[in-house]
C-alpha cells in the first residue's frame, strides 16, 4: 500500500493519498488546503482519485475539496451525517469558510460500515467528541484517527459540539480494540495504537472510566 502525508494549511493538517500503486485508483483522506497543489500532485503522478474521506467537518480538514471536485465532478465527498450541517458556510476569524454542505455528491458515513475505494476497504468507527460526527477509518492495519487521536495526546473538545464525556467513550472503545495499529493522525507525527495505550495519559484515564 502507497500512502503519502502532505501537512497543509494555516493548522498544519494532515492530508493522506491512499492507493495499492503509485499510480492508478487512490483515495483521499482530509485534503486540508491547497486543493490545486493537490490536484497538480494526482495528476502528475497518474493518480485517478475514487473518494474522498472526511474524518470530521472542522474546515482545516476540508478546504481542498472545491478545486478536486472541480477537476473531478463525480468525485464523492464522504461524512458522517451529524457533521454535515445545513449552512453551506462558517465564519471564523473574520473568514469565511466553506462547509461539507457546499459541496457535491456528499455521502453519509455510516458507524460499523465498510466502504469500498480504489480497491481499498474502509471501516468506520464512530468516535464522536472533537465534534458529533468524529470518525476513525481503519484500513488494512491503518488507522486514520483525524482529530480524535494523536501523539500521546487528543483532540480539543472545548469547540462547539465537542464533549469530554464522548471523547472518553470513543478512547475506550479504541483502547479496547483487539489489536495493534499504525496510527495515522489529523494533526502531527503517526503513531501506533500499543504506544498509546502505554503513553497517552488520556487514553489510559478512558479506558478506567
Amino acid at each position: 500500500m502507497q500512502i503519502s502525508r502532505f501537512v497543509l494549511g494555516m493548522f498544519s493538517t494532515n492530508c493522506y493519498i491512499v492507493s495499492h500503486s503509485t499510480h492508478g485508483p487512490c483515495v483521499l483522506i482530509d485534503p486540508s488546503a491547497e486543493g490545486e497543489m493537490l490536484v497538480e500532485h494526482l495528476r502528475t503522478h497518474a493518480l485517478e482519485p475514487q473518494a474522498v474521506f472526511l474524518t470530521h467537518s472542522h474546515y482545516d480538514h476540508l478546504l481542498g475539496v472545491p478545486a478536486l471536485q472541480a477537476a473531478w465532478p463525480q468525485l464523492p465527498v464522504y461524512c458522517h451525517a451529524l457533521d454535515i450541517p445545513k449552512e453551506k458556510q462558517e465564519y471564523d476569524m473574520g473568514q469565511v469558510f466553506p462547509t461539507v454542505a457546499a459541496f457535491d455528491n456528499v455521502m453519509s458515513l455510516q458507524d460499523g460500515a465498510s466502504y469500498k475505494a480504489a480497491d481499498l476497504c474502509f471501516q468506520v468507527l464512530h468516535t464522536p467528541g472533537h465534534t458529533p460526527g468524529s470518525v476513525v477509518l481503519i484500513c488494512d492495519g491503518l488507522m486514520f484517527s483525524g482529530d480524535t487521536l494523536f501523539y500521546e495526546n487528543i483532540g480539543r473538545t472545548d469547540f462547539p459540539g465537542g464533549s469530554m464525556q464522548q471523547m472518553q467513550a470513543s478512547l475506550r472503545r479504541l483502547y479496547e480494540l483487539p489489536q495493534d495499529y499504525r496510527v495515522l493522525p489529523g494533526h502531527d507525527q503517526e503513531t501506533t495504537l500499543s504506544h498509546e495505550r502505554l503513553c497517552n495519559r488520556w487514553l489510559q484515564q478512558a479506558a478506567c472510566v
